[in-house]
């Protein structure tokens, strides 16, 4: 059995702190994502988390990737913490009419993080995933009656593709084996969010995609992943990737109640502050291909 596709980036590209570690001195700033395509084969979108962004940046961004470079796109805090998920029909109109589908084939998950203080409500969380547009040409639908309410919006697709959602939860009530089933049951991945203890972190598999935000290994958004925890994190990429569904302390309900199928796996590291996720990036995906790393 074949395993899935593999895809180790960093959550976001922008970074100034980057220069003359990892992007070389010099680099101008147009090309940074150009760079970091050239090294690693997926990037996470962190603007879109904060604004709308427009089309034309979404189809730069494309441009300046090779073919198999993919990103997966943060859903907009307004939808998640400012709305809570009640009364979004619009917000996710404009959110979906502001450029993503630009991307085309390079569009990956869409990521919807929730507040910290945001507990498991069945109903208003459930309703909200389930709600959400499974495929672009769906997408697009949702989007066009939205389309004059943003800036240089897309609501059109080149061809219909699958889409695929991840939700990182940070509150203890997901802890909960109906949380793990409702999700499987709407095929939405719970992220594997390790934030240094400062949140929990859930490892059950619930959807393929399996999607890992790595957000620092002993100080969150900030320290680096020691070549002793990369090894750890690279068995359990390999394990999801080739099927497997490997228990741990955060497990909340071991076992999968299907036989063993191949998964994609997407892991971003997010420990950009003190300029480690680059680094870490590329040392993860050398130790998943079976490289030898210090």
């Amino acid at each position: 059995m074949d395993a899935g596709r593999v895809r180790i980036g960093t959550s976001g590209w922008t970074y100034d702190h980057w220069q003359g570690t990892f992007y070389p001195d010099g680099l101008a700033k147009r090309r940074r994502l150009e760079y970091l395509a050239s090294r690693l084969d997926a990037a996470e979108v962190n603007g879109t988390f904060y604004s709308l962004q427009r089309a034309s940046t979404f189809r730069r961004w494309a441009a300046a990737t090779g073919e198999d470079f993919r990103f997966a796109v943060k859903g907009s805090r307004y939808i998640t913490h400012m709305k809570r998920l009640r009364d979004v029909e619009q917000a996710l109109g404009r959110f979906l009419a502001s450029g993503p589908l630009a991307l085309g084939e390079k569009l990956g998950p869409v990521l919807w993080q929730l507040p910290p203080a945001m507990r498991w409500d069945a109903e208003l969380i459930g309703g909200f995933l389930g709600g959400l547009p499974r495929s672009t040409a769906t997408a697009a639908d949702r989007a066009r009656p939205y389309a004059e309410l943003v800036r240089d919006p897309c609501t059109d697709v080149d061809v219909d593709r699958p889409l695929r959602h991840a939700l990182e939860a940070r509150h203890p009530s997901f802890r909960d084996p109906a949380v793990v089933r409702a999700l499987r049951e709407l095929d939405v991945s719970l992220v594997v969010s390790d934030g240094a203890g400062a949140f929990p972190r859930f490892d059950d598999v619930t959807a393929d995609p399996v999607y890992v935000r790595l957000h620092g290994d002993t100080e969150l958004y900030r320290s680096g992943y020691s070549p002793a925890a990369l090894r750890a994190w690279a068995a359990r990429v390999r394990a999801w990737a080739e099927g497997e569904s490997p228990a741990s302390a955060d497990t909340i309900a071991p076992g999968v109640p299907a036989p063993p199928v191949p998964r994609d796996v997407w892991v971003f590291f997010d420990n950009d502050g003190g300029g480690h996720a680059p680094a870490d990036a590329l040392a993860l995906a050398a130790r998943c291909r079976g490289e030898d790393g210090t």
